[in-house]
């Protein structure tokens, strides 16, 4: 027998991207203190892979002569990473300004994520991206956002509608060939919780998927030497199991994530599996 094919299967130790909750002098848990955190359901969704998930954390600074823990090692440790949703991307990020305040976004939280794509890149680590991680991902590679797709795109959907978040709901179309229009047969529906866009594509990147009717990019796909996917909605929130029972007929009528969560740990497992041999 092939002593190869003895060995158990290695578990997948995925890195998800923190959200942050900034210091905030009036917050009653943690007063004045900045925390870090994970949604619920983005975890369950990858853990259901079979997958460890971690929080990455930001790299702190070294002071006082304590030694810190670098990025790189998190990147060596780690056999991919997938970047979470949450705030907006900052305009700083791609060289404009907020055209309103309130549209500012978390650039401190964008330089982390950026330093965590390049570094992943680098290292040949596939990466995932969920909504702002789209963005982020299409940001890094140099590409630029609608700050608000309302505003600067009249006419499009509406795209984010807070008071039925998840429930907001809108038809895909599949670029004609692309790796994506494969796990899926014809048109699908998705989840819409945004109201920025990616306006120009970053470097190498292409897109797979489209909003109808107004075109806004939904899924784009680094065509580089590493692996790099990422999707604007929510597939995690799109899990019927994850919902009340008068909540999944819904849910089971949008469009299945488990394509794409197989692609990315597929992409995984080669890459893995690679760096052993």
């Amino acid at each position: 027998m092939n002593p190869q094919a003895r060995k158990p299967a290695q578990t997948l130790r995925l890195g998800i991207s923190a959200c942050y909750f900034h210091a905030d002098p009036l917050r009653p848990v943690f007063k004045g203190k900045t925390l870090f955190y994970l949604e619920q359901s983005l975890v369950h969704w990858v853990q259901s892979s079979g997958a460890v998930t971690y929080l990455i954390p930001p790299v702190a600074q070294a002071a006082g002569g304590f030694p810190t823990a670098s990025l790189e090692s998190y990147v060596n440790d780690l056999d991919g990473l997938v970047l979470h949703g949450g705030a907006d991307v900052s305009p700083k990020s791609y060289g404009e300004e907020p055209l309103r305040p309130e549209w500012g976004g978390d650039y401190v939280r964008d330089c982390y994520e950026i330093s965590l794509v390049q570094h992943f890149l680098k290292a040949g680590k596939p990466i995932l991206g969920i909504c702002r991680g789209a963005q982020l991902l299409n940001v890094a590679l140099g590409g630029t956002l609608y700050q608000d797709i309302t505003l600067q795109l009249p006419g499009s959907l509406v795209h984010r509608n807070w008071d039925i978040y998840d429930k907001n709901i809108h038809e895909i179309e599949f670029a004609k060939n692309s790796n994506l229009s494969q796990f899926y047969n014809g048109n699908v529906k998705v989840n819409s919780i945004h109201h920025q866009g990616i306006k120009i594509l970053g470097r190498e990147l292409v897109a797979e998927a489209r909003s109808l009717p107004d075109g806004i990019v939904e899924a784009i796909r680094y065509q580089g030497n590493s692996y790099a996917f990422a999707v604007q909605w929510h597939p995690e929130f799109q899990v019927p199991e994850f919902h009340p029972a008068h909540d999944r007929a819904l849910y089971e009528n949008l469009a299945d994530g488990r394509p794409i969560l197989e692609e990315f740990l597929a992409a995984v497992k080669k890459k893995k599996g690679d760096a052993s041999l």
